[in-house]
């Protein structure tokens, strides 16, 4: 008889975070994030059936799929995921919910609800897999993909990219982080951050598309993410159970999130970025975009005190559909109060 699996704070093994097999294109950046995912609620000790998965179109789409089998989920239209993530946080604030897009979802035709739900502070992860091409119509350039990167066939990109990090922050998403695939230290980190924060995370994630956009001359491959990635800090989390073991007395900044626990960051040699600052973070995007040969990643910019759009709205504790009646329904005397208030 073999050794008992491993279990974490909650009794749970990690193979009761997993999902289905992967279809996706063997060696794809979005498996690397999947597993990161499940890594990231395991050890957070998430109780899967208490999760909201939610997706538009595309390939990071599918990706639900593959983690959290006992969780809820949703597969919506083509860049309209945000509308319904928004649904189903205010209809039960006590879901953790976790958003996958891509760079086409969010950044095309997904563009209009993108903007709206970082405005709202949505209790979301919401995870851009960003390759730079649109996967499922043959690799053309997304709107994400940088200027002057290279497809293929030799063509080249002349349009500006947009930034999704300095979008986000700018409409005041409170929760803001760039990584890499390839790079599954830093992301487990900033996930589980995430997972404690409780209002709109934006996690701009760059992952190779190994069909279409893992050549030389891409700007979104593997060896291009390896050769010019340029950690702003090293990124932790100590959850709220755990004893730090870290000293918070050195030069590691320490922000305590709303679902207990705290983020830190140490600044690495020539950085000294303090993500609390909302100024320096669009500085600092505003200058990986004048420099071709490194792209920033790390916790960008966080903002625990910002008020959630559940908050903000009076939502209940309990979920709607387990409200009695008569807290659903106003009475007749009530009605006519209201209807009077408004003439």
């Amino acid at each position: 008889m073999g050794a008992a699996p491993k279990t974490n704070h909650i009794g749970l093994s990690v193979q009761e975070y997993k999902g289905g097999v992967s279809t996706l294109c063997k060696g794809c950046g979005h498996d690397v994030i999947t597993n990161t995912i499940i890594s990231a609620f395991y050890e957070m000790g998430v109780e899967p059936h208490m999760v909201a998965k939610l997706s538009g179109i595309g390939c990071s789409s599918k990706t639900p799929a593959y983690f959290l089998n006992q969780a809820w989920g949703f597969n919506s239209v083509h860049g309209r995921m945000p509308a319904v993530a928004t649904g189903a946080a205010l209809a039960n604030r006590k879901l953790v919910n976790i958003g996958i897009s891509g760079d086409g979802d969010t950044a095309s035709i997904g563009m209009g609800q993108f903007v709206h739900l970082m405005r709202r502070n949505v209790p979301l992860i919401y995870i851009v897999e960003n390759n730079g091409v649109y996967g499922l119509t043959k690799g053309q350039f997304s709107a994400t993909a940088d200027e002057g990167a290279k497809l293929k066939n030799g063509t080249v990109n002349d349009l500006p990219a947009i930034d999704l990090c300095t979008m986000a922050i700018e409409l005041g998403c409170g929760f803001v982080a760039r990584s890499f695939s390839a790079d599954r230290k830093q992301l487990l980190q900033i996930l589980k951050a995430a997972i404690a924060f409780g209002g709109t995370c934006m996690l701009d994630v760059m992952s190779p598309c190994v069909t279409f956009n893992n050549h030389e001359g891409s700007t979104k491959s593997y060896d291009w993410g390896r050769d010019h990635e340029g950690p702003i800090h090293e990124v932790g989390f100590v959850p709220g159970w755990d004893t730090p073991n870290v000293d918070f007395n050195d030069d590691r900044v320490a922000v305590p999130m709303p679902g207990g626990g705290s983020v830190w960051v140490k600044p690495l040699e020539n950085t000294n970025h303090d993500p609390r600052d909302k100024a320096a973070a669009l500085k600092l995007l505003a200058s990986d975009h004048q420099n071709d040969d490194e792209f920033f990643t790390g916790l960008m910019y966080v903002n625990p005190e910002r008020e959630s759009l559940q908050d903000d709205m009076d939502m209940p504790a309990d979920p709607l559909w387990n409200l009695p009646i008569d807290k659903l329904r106003p009475s007749r005397d009530k009605m006519d109060e209201i209807v009077e208030s408004l003439r």
